[in-house]
C-alpha cells in the first residue's frame, strides 16, 4: 500500500539576485553594534561585521543546499534487507526562527527500505542542511522526514528530534535543562505500532 505523504514548502528564502551583498550585512552588523550601545569602531570591533558575516555563511549554509543532491545517490543490492535502518544521535546545530537564538540537539533518523538504500552519511548531511536554517523544531522535524520519503520513497520513516533551545534558557522564562520532543512517522511507522516502539526504544525513549 503506498503511503500518503503530506509535503512540506522548502522555505529555502528568497532568490539570490534579491539577496543583499557582504559590504551591506557588513554595514547591519555594525548598526546592531550601535543599537545595543558598542562603538563598531573600536580596535577590538573593527573586524567584527566580516566574522560575523563570514560565520553566518557557515551557520545558515543549508539555503544553498538542496535535500535532492544528497538524497539522489541510492544502492539498490540490498541483499533482501527490509528491516528497519536507524542513525542515531546525529549531533546538529540551528537557529530559532523566531529570536536567531542557537538551538542544539541530536536527531535519530530510521527509515525501511524498499529496494533502496542510502551511504548512512547521507542521512547525516540531509539533517545539517536543514539546521543549517532558520527553523522551528517542528518543522526541522517534519521537512526532514517528508525529504527521505519524497526523495527516496521507503516504506516507511521516521524522525525524532532532542533539543535544547537557548531561546528558553537564555532569555525569556530562562528555564535550563528544559529539552523539546518531536517525532514525525510515515508508511509503516504510522500503521506498525510494534515498528515504531523499537523505534522509540533504539532511540532512547522508551524501555
Amino acid at each position: 500500500m503506498e503511503a500518503v505523504v503530506k509535503q512540506f514548502p522548502e522555505r529555502s528564502g528568497i532568490e539570490a539576485d534579491d539577496r543583499p551583498d557582504r559590504a551591506e550585512a557588513e554595514a547591519a552588523v555594525r548598526t546592531l553594534l550601535r543599537w545595543m550601545g558598542e562603538d563598531p569602531t573600536r580596535e577590538g570591533l573593527l573586524e567584527t561585521p566580516a566574522r560575523v558575516v563570514k560565520a553566518y555563511g557557515e551557520l545558515f549554509g543549508g539555503y544553498a543546499q538542496d535535500a535532492a543532491d544528497v538524497l539522489g545517490r541510492t544502492f539498490e543490492d540490498v541483499s533482501g534487507y527490509e528491516d528497519m535502518v536507524l542513525v542515531k544521535d546525529i549531533d546538529f546545530h540551528s537557529h530559532c526562527e523566531h529570536h536567531m537564538v542557537p538551538i542544539i540537539g541530536k536527531a535519530h533518523v530510521a527509515y525501511v527500505p524498499n529496494g533502496r538504500v542510502l551511504g548512512l552519511s547521507k542521512i547525516a548531511r540531509l539533517v545539517d542542511i536543514y539546521g543549517r536554517r532558520l527553523q522551528t523544531q517542528e518543522s526541522m522535524t517534519a521537512q526532514i522526514a517528508d525529504a527521505m520519503q519524497r526523495l527516496l520513497q521507503p516504506a516507511g520513516v521516521a524522525v525524532m528530534i532532542e533539543a535544547e533551545h537557548l531561546c528558553m534558557s537564555m532569555r525569556g522564562i530562562r528555564s535550563r535543562d528544559a529539552t523539546t520532543i518531536t517525532t514525525a512517522f510515515n508508511g509503516q511507522f504510522k500503521t506498525d505500532k510494534e515498528l515504531t516502539r523499537r523505534f522509540m526504544k533504539l532511540s532512547g525513549q522508551s524501555s
